[in-house]
């Protein structure tokens, strides 16, 4: 009589770990892809949002939801950070997702040896 409600009870907590697991890798797909538009030489943050937002528009659909998404570019790096809760399987319980991806801008530098210095 006890065993069988602390078994769904188990059961549902795995089930929920692996969904809040799956959401947070959604997210960092997500962040990963926005800072690869956000990164390009002519990149700007808004492209990176745009990214990000269409990869979590093709995976995202069900274990990530709420998402938020905050794009940062400035002369020397980029950032996208990627902001969402788990779909909940256990009643009330709520799992905060969060990524962040990070990197320098691709910027052109002559090469100075090939020059004649």
């Amino acid at each position: 009589m006890i065993a069988t409600p602390l078994l769904l009870i188990m059961l549902l907590a795995i089930v929920q770990f692996a969904l809040w697991s799956h959401a947070t890798h959604i997210a960092q797909a997500a962040a990963s892809q926005g800072l690869a538009a956000a990164r390009v030489q002519a990149g700007t943050a808004a492209d990176g949002s745009a990214q990000t937002q269409q990869v979590l528009d093709q995976l995202g659909r069900g274990p990530l939801t709420n998402t938020h998404i905050a794009a940062t570019r400035d002369t020397d790096a980029a950032s996208i950070r990627v902001t969402g809760d788990a779909s909940a399987v256990i009643p009330l319980l709520a799992l905060p997702v969060h990524a962040e991806a990070a990197g320098p801008v691709e910027r052109f530098r002559p090469n100075v040896a090939a020059s004649g210095r």
